[in-house]
């Protein structure tokens, strides 16, 4: 077995516990594992087993692969992370349909990175010019109240005002 980095392991766990709202005790019955000997991961004293990783990642909902990466058993591929754990842990998903998203994620990653290197910016418009947003009124857009807005009928408009 890898050398297992034991201690940055253990911080893990009780990290993704912390964030799942577990407890020790809880975390343990779920993985199997007596209390004291989940404890000792965590404080980095015990090095677990490829199961037990594997049982622990299965109570907290995360992609044993997540496991074996924070404990050097295995190098981080392109494509892991939160996202790629969440996908992963979702039971309601098959298999493909996991890695058709993870696909479909990797490529927007992708896309993103190629354009944060070369930001596009639009030119500015000079002076006294009107852009397509500026030609946009209010009665364009649609109403976030749900009322339609006040429209002006064309009998309104030719009445001239009131002299006082």
């Amino acid at each position: 077995m890898p050398n297992i980095d034991v201690r940055h392991l253990g911080d893990y766990i009780r990290e993704q516990r912390g964030a799942s709202d577990i407890s020790l005790r809880q975390l343990a019955k779920l993985a199997g594992v007596s209390n004291p000997y989940l404890s000792q991961i965590e404080r980095g004293l015990r090095k677990p087993s490829a199961e037990i990783l594997q049982q622990i990642a299965k109570a907290l909902r995360i992609s044993a692969e997540a496991l074996y990466v924070q404990a050097g058993i295995l190098e981080q591929r392109e494509g892991s992370g939160l996202v790629a754990d969440a996908v992963h842990a979702d039971e309601g998903l098959n298999e493909r349909q996991k890695q058709v998203l993870l696909e479909i994620y990797a490529s927007f990653r992708k896309e993103n990175a190629g354009s944060a290197a070369a930001p596009v910016q639009a030119p500015e418009a000079p002076a006294g010019v009107v852009t397509t947003t500026d030609q946009l009124s209010t009665t364009d857009l649609p109403s976030t109240t749900g009322a339609e807005p006040a429209r002006t009928s064309r009998r309104a408009a030719k009445t001239p005002a009131p002299q006082s």
